[in-house]
């Protein structure tokens, strides 16, 4: 009995070899993109310094380094604003080829897509006007928070189970822009929103804002592929370790955030 076990793992793992190996012969994600001449990014364009429109322009972290890779693959970079609702739909549905917007690895996301390699860190943090009285989690008792639906910040406050029954109020809306501007008028106490956006709005913008001490759950940044596309995926991450290597992934993440704070550059190093 136990030798036609042994038979048996050793058939079914053979099956799963074939399997793979054969999934993998059919992946024709690359050469998809290759042929078409177009990789299509799909993004929030209210979502500085990723990426956003500013005066009609697309632009942004990821852009720029989404706009590097397409050179290096000899293909034209297309920038599609979506609904960040909708995103996994328009990816499955090919209206656009990956999701590259500080996309933050999750637990769902990972059993819906093909993610690569994460390549910044974030965090979920509070951003209040800088008159708040508001200063730990603990003041947020009773306040209304503002927040992007759909976005990892909801996830993470999902979670937080414990601090989400102490608010009064959250309110879900179409972006951060939108959220800000709540907190601007008063019709929120509080935003909770990716730390690098909120970054962004307090320095570049010179925006009235500070952020909390306390934060929730830290966060991977990712690009999100379809769940097949293993062989597009592994050429971005590729390309990307080609840039941490030759100095541009440095050259453009010190573009937009004062130093290099890119993970592949130390995965280089």
């Amino acid at each position: 009995m136990k030798n036609l076990s042994k038979l048996y793992a050793l058939a079914l793992s053979l099956i799963m070899l074939l399997s793979c190996t054969a999934l993998a012969e059919n992946d024709n994600s690359l050469q998809y993109i290759l042929d078409k001449g177009t990789f299509i990014v799909g993004l929030d364009p209210a979502f500085p310094p990723m990426g956003f429109d500013e005066d009609g322009e697309i632009k942004g972290y990821d852009i720029d380094l989404a706009r590097e890779v397409c050179e290096r693959l000899g293909v034209e970079l297309v920038c599609q604003p979506i609904d960040w609702l909708s995103k996994e739909m328009e990816l499955n549905g090919f209206n656009i080829d990956c999701i590259w917007n500080g996309l933050s690895i999750n637990p769902d996301r990972e059993d819906s897509m093909n993610l690569s390699i994460p390549y910044l860190n974030n965090n979920q943090v509070f951003v209040v006007k800088n008159n708040s009285a508001i200063e730990t989690f603990r003041d947020l008792s009773g306040k209304i928070v503002g927040l992007q639906g759909g976005s990892s910040a909801e996830d993470a406050l999902n979670d937080a189970a414990d601090l989400l029954e102490t608010l009064g109020e959250v309110v879900p809306v179409d972006d951060y822009a939108i959220a800000l501007m709540d907190l601007d008028v008063g019709g929120v106490d509080a935003v909770l929103m990716d730390e690098v956006v909120a970054n962004y709005y307090i320095t570049a913008k010179q925006a009235d804002y500070r952020i909390l001490t306390e934060n929730l759950v830290p966060e991977l940044y990712t690009i999100g592929f379809r769940k097949a596309d293993e062989a597009l995926n592994g050429k971005v991450e590729e390309i990307l370790m080609d840039m941490a290597q030759d100095g541009k992934l440095a050259e453009i993440t010190i573009k937009w955030f004062g130093k290099d704070i890119s993970l592949l550059t130390k995965e280089a190093e």
